[in-house]
């Protein structure tokens, strides 16, 4: 009885299969347009933010493709005035129960980089 609950067990683990890859780690990373000669000027923000594109395999048939710039854009979108990331990590995960359900994802977390310009029109 035993024997059987833990060939269940270890079958079940085996079933459930999940990955985890850090794609990359950055300095600095953007998506949208940057005006470097203003750099200097470009100010980090206090807390780092977190942006994720996610797409489900429904039985074996995935919704689409995630997407890193996806995750990246919501990340920056998070922070009025934000350009940027600085200091962060691009991460891909997934999970898959076979012939059930999963999921696909990128991840990207990071410092945004604000232009304070851009910034002051948020703040009207």
């Amino acid at each position: 009885m035993i024997k059987g609950k833990l060939g269940l067990i270890l079958i079940a683990g085996l079933a459930i299969t999940g990955c985890s890859t850090r794609v990359a780690d950055f300095t600095i990373i953007s998506s949208k347009n940057l005006d470097l000669s203003r750099a200097a000027e470009f100010k980090r923000g206090v807390t780092r933010v977190h942006g994720e594109d996610k797409k489900s395999i429904i039985v074996f048939i995935p919704t689409g493709q995630p997407n890193a710039k996806e995750a990246m854009d919501r990340a920056i979108e998070q922070v009025p005035g934000a350009v940027g990331l600085v200091d962060g990590v691009v991460n891909q995960n997934s999970w898959y129960i076979p012939y059930i359900y999963g999921e696909s994802s990128f991840e990207v977390e990071g410092t945004p980089l604000i232009d304070p310009a851009i910034e002051k029109t948020y703040k009207r």
